[in-house]
């Protein structure tokens, strides 16, 4: 194996060092396994990443108009949303604890458990793109194609250490993210105004929800075990 050698899985450069791709994770040598997330950002087109622990991507297509009157009503379409998600929010709640001890002994999270989990935040990012006014068409129950991309490759290894700290250490970020918030409640309230009155929500505006949203996603991945990259104080 050269320098010049790529990855079979997404075609990221690799050394005869690596024992996994330092773009998308998958495990390099006989046997190839891509890995959960990477076969999904593979077949939608989906941005590379940089490193072996990369930070969580949110994408929300921006739509040219919008429905006046489903900003009424969109609270109350999705409760059905809310009502499944709130159960599924517990067993998210068992499967970190779960998750921790594997981490612990044997530096993986169970990959059956991590698609577990990234489903329900794909399935929280679809409803919450919905409810904020961000699409009009109605969230799928579950998986599903809609608008909205959530992306955290499977990692090829998690640090043991670190999930004695997680909580302690994400403190900051969750302070100043508590801030940040309330700005967004406070956008979301000016967008209400802008889609009754034009049918559009402002470009940025709608960047500054989506920016919100992904800062918050990756603080729960952080606080989840999913990642060791600290979730960075930025929108982008």
């Amino acid at each position: 194996m050269t320098d010049q050698q790529h990855c079979p899985v997404c075609g990221a450069p690799i050394t005869e060092d690596d024992r996994f791709c330092p773009n998308c994770g998958a495990q390099l040598g006989s046997g190839l396994v891509p890995l959960t997330a990477v076969e999904r950002a593979n077949t939608t087109g989906a941005q590379t990443w940089p490193s072996s622990d990369p930070l969580l991507s949110l994408e929300i297509d921006f739509p040219e108009r919008l429905s006046r009157w489903m900003i009424f009503v969109k609270w109350i379409l999705a409760i059905p949303h809310f009502l499944v998600l709130s159960f599924f929010g517990m067993l998210v709640s068992i499967i970190v604890w779960i998750a921790w001890f594997f981490i612990l002994f044997t530096k993986r999270y169970p990959e059956e458990l991590y698609k577990l989990v990234l489903m329900y935040m794909r399935w929280t990012a679809n409803v919450n793109a919905y409810v904020l006014f961000q699409r009009d068409e109605y969230p799928p129950f579950g998986g599903g194609p809609y608008p909205v991309r959530l992306e955290l490759p499977y990692p090829a290894e998690l640090s043991r250490w670190l999930i004695f700290i997680k909580w302690l250490l994400v403190i900051p970020a969750v302070f100043v993210y508590a801030f940040v918030g309330i700005a967004m409640g406070v956008g979301v309230f000016i967008a209400w105004w802008c889609i009754l009155i034009t049918a559009r929500m402002p470009k940025g505006l709608f960047d500054f929800i989506t920016g919100v949203s992904r800062w918050g996603y990756r603080i729960n991945a952080y606080t989840w075990l999913m990642t060791d990259k600290y979730p960075p104080f930025s929108l982008e």
